[in-house]
């Protein structure tokens, strides 16, 4: 019996002119992360996509599995190809969803009839679909109002569909339709999430890492990379810049005001951020902040920090509590890599008392007591540069 997975659009099939822009985009994000696994034939129509395996081998639970991480799906559905003869649909149905009926208490049938030539209009086959399904398996119950399986009958241009059920996709736009930005990805728990929820609008990520040695070690700079890593099930393939910054931090140590500290190394990373971004062709930077969570992530030390950019930051996490941050990173299975107990730069030289309400005058003036532009010259040129693939 043949089978084909059914993909639905998400809030794709809205956009108008230019929906065909993110219909290729999102082709060629599924034909990627499906490649690895065998052949395909994919067809189009009426915002859905086909995907029909050519070998029998094929594993669709895996299949299925990496469809969930493709932005840009609402839906998936596993179904079974029928000829446009109820015949043929009725004798498939009761073979192909034995499983399901059996498992379950109560079901309704309903039927999508876009090719309207065919001879049954849906309710009529609905009601005799539901009358076959009723006698084949006499221990579930038809309820059409809170059933337990749904049973879908498809009837479109060159087949007929019949499925049961359907699977959340991850939503969103496809990866690399809305452009690319640079993730400051700290090791934390909020940087990977930013960095899915940016991923989930179309914006392909790299990550730029900050490492200061010998005050963070070896470790902490591979927690961050098996971030990177666990971070392509939903990003994609992504460049990894880190960038040598103990010069700048012991050069903040030494000229400016503790309680600015913070601030300012924010700033340095912002400047170093936006050089690589420019390198990356990335037009935005996006960071993990969260309003009042840390004593640098205050309305104010953000305004100073954004005054060194001249390219927008997002922060998709700004709104967001712990809770939710963490419901998130324990979804995109980031959680336990982030909380593995080794420092980032960030906490390197952590101010006893910051200032959490900083004045941008104040902050400017402390900056000019360093000599940073040669530093940040010799930062930039001294970053290394890997790229975490998918795992195929």
């Amino acid at each position: 019996m043949k089978e084909v997975i059914l993909v639905k659009y998400g809030e794709m099939a809205l956009k108008g002119l230019n929906k065909g822009t993110f219909e290729d985009v999102l082709f060629k994000q599924i034909k990627y992360r499906l490649r690895p696994l065998g052949r395909f034939v994919y067809s189009a129509a009426q915002s859905t996509i086909y995907i029909e395996p050519e070998e029998d081998t094929i594993r669709m639970e895996e299949v299925i599995s990496r469809l969930q991480k493709v932005f840009g799906i609402a839906t998936i559905c596993r179904a079974c190809v029928c000829e446009k003869d109820f015949a043929d649909i009725q004798e498939k149905a009761v073979v192909y969803l034995k499983e399901t009926m059996e498992d379950a208490a109560s079901f309704k049938v309903e039927a999508k009839r876009a090719d309207k030539s065919f001879p049954m209009k849906s309710p009529e086959i609905c009601r005799e679909l539901g009358g076959v399904l009723s006698e084949a398996f006499p221990s579930i119950t038809v309820d059409v109002h809170n059933p337990e399986v749904t049973v879908m009958v498809d009837i479109r241009d060159s087949h007929a569909y019949v499925y049961a059920g359907k699977m959340r996709g991850a939503g969103g736009l496809p990866l690399g339709s809305s452009g690319k930005a640079l993730l400051l990805l700290s090791g934390g728990i909020d940087s990977p999430v930013a960095g899915y929820m940016m991923a989930k609008r179309g914006i392909k990520c790299s990550c730029i890492h900050f490492v200061s040695p010998p005050y963070t070690s070896d470790r902490a700079r591979l927690k961050v990379e098996q971030l990177c890593e666990k971070m392509t099930d939903y990003c994609g393939d992504m460049k990894f810049y880190c960038v040598p910054f103990t010069e700048i931090q012991e050069e903040l140590k030494r000229r400016c005001p503790e309680e600015y500290f913070t601030i300012l190394m924010r700033r340095l990373m912002m400047l170093i951020a936006q050089e690589i971004a420019k390198k990356d062709e990335s037009l935005a930077l996006i960071t993990g902040e969260s309003v009042g969570q840390v004593a640098s992530q205050t309305i104010q030390a953000m305004v100073c920090t954004d005054a060194v950019c001249k390219m927008p930051v997002f922060r998709p996490c700004v709104g967001l509590d712990k809770t939710e941050i963490i419901e998130i990173a324990r979804k995109i299975d980031t959680f336990e890599i982030s909380i593995q107990p080794y420092e980032d730069c960030c906490t390197v030289f952590t101010p006893r008392h910051p200032k959490i309400r900083p004045q941008l005058d104040l902050i400017e003036k402390a900056q000019e007591q360093g000599h940073f532009e040669d530093m940040i010259r010799k930062a930039v040129e001294g970053t290394e540069v890997k790229t975490f693939r998918v795992v195929r």
